[in-house]
């Protein structure tokens, strides 16, 4: 699985567990919720400032988001 895919299913993941829609972190992030959309089904390649911006907007951090084993299995 390419790693564009395992950030979508990451951030589709947290968005869930903290009961947000991808409209309300669409807003925390300051993107277009199409955009959120996008990235969660891993057809957008997202820059490191995007990315940072839905961590954050997830409450998270780089560690705690790539510290998963999403991103250790292969």
């Amino acid at each position: 699985m390419d790693i564009q895919k395992k950030i979508g299913i990451r951030i589709k993941e947290l968005r869930i567990q903290k009961a947000l829609s991808q409209e309300a972190l669409a807003f925390q992030a300051e993107v277009d919720r199409t955009y959120v959309n996008s990235v969660e089904n891993g057809r957008r390649n997202i820059s490191a400032q995007t990315l940072e911006k839905l961590i954050l907007g997830l409450n998270s951090s780089f560690a705690d988001f790539f510290n998963h084993d999403t991103f250790r299995n292969g």
